[in-house]
């Protein structure tokens, strides 16, 4: 039997739970979901912690690790502490790596955004898939509303979605958190629910979009990889890898897409 390969980064781990966590039995599974959507809490916790957090024993979380090609908890904890940490950085470590990276001045900083953001949209290009992308366009076409989930980094994309299909008269309602108001319990199953969210995930989005598949409304989802909590889901996907800066994030290929579905489904409603 060939063993599988150790990851060396926590991309690699991702990629290889997308690959590989289809087959997993139950209790891997429940693992794999867990550390997708907790990938913080690996670094910091023990495998005890861990697995009661993920509903299974000590015993199917090591087995977990191993199958990922770890030695043990151990050992993978060890990457996720090294490498997560940088993955992540807060604002003040993120300001570091600019200056130590150069790029303190705004006219160098404009250029590798511009770069990184075309680099975002080249590859967006290539690995977009074709069919998902036309299924999120007819599920938003023939939506009673459209409800518009994405907080934090992804609020601009959602907000500047509320503003194209105001503009076209596109029923949709904006999902803004803000006042503390909750408007999760205005979908129905004639609705269609567009969720944005991109690692470190924003818990309320993968709320709302239960609440979502729940209540039988169509789930569409933009989010960065195939590991994304919003997988379990099984909304219809589009994935998205942004490019950074000193570990800044720019959203140039998202609002791309953004702008695309806008169009599409302004161009599909005209001809209902």
């Amino acid at each position: 039997m060939t063993l599988p390969t150790q990851p060396k980064t926590i991309d690699e781990v991702f990629i290889a739970l997308g690959e590989r966590s289809v087959t997993f039995p139950k209790r891997l599974k429940q693992c794999a979901e867990f550390v997708a959507a907790n990938p913080d809490r690996v670094a910091v916790s023990t495998v005890a912690e861990l697995s009661e957090a993920a509903g299974v024993q000590p015993s199917a979380f090591m087995r977990f690790c191993q199958e990922l090609g770890f030695s043990g908890f151990s050992q993978m904890q060890k990457l996720f502490r090294s490498d997560y940490s940088q993955k992540w950085p807060d604002y003040e470590t993120r300001l570091a790596k600019l200056r130590e990276h150069g790029s303190e001045s705004p006219s160098a900083l404009l250029a590798e955004f511009i770069d990184v953001g075309r680099a975002s949209m080249e590859n967006l290009m290539v690995s977009i898939d074709s069919a998902a992308l036309q299924e999120a366009v007819d599920s938003l076409s023939k939506a009673r509303m459209i409800h518009l989930v994405g907080f934090r980094r992804a609020f601009p994309v959602t907000s500047y979605l509320g503003y194209a299909f105001e503009k076209m008269q596109i029923p949709a309602l904006l999902h803004s958190g803000l006042g503390n108001i909750d408007l999760a319990h205005t979908i129905s199953d004639q609705d269609a629910v567009l969720a944005v969210t991109f690692a470190p995930y924003t818990q309320r989005t993968l709320q709302i979009a239960e609440e979502a598949k729940e209540r039988g409304a169509d789930l569409i989802a933009i989010t960065d990889l195939v590991t994304s909590p919003l997988a379990r889901l099984k909304p219809t996907f589009l994935l998205v890898a942004e490019r950074d800066v000193g570990a800044f994030r720019a959203l140039s290929a998202s609002l791309s897409l953004a702008i695309t579905l806008a169009v599409s489904v302004g161009t599909a409603r005209k001809k209902i």
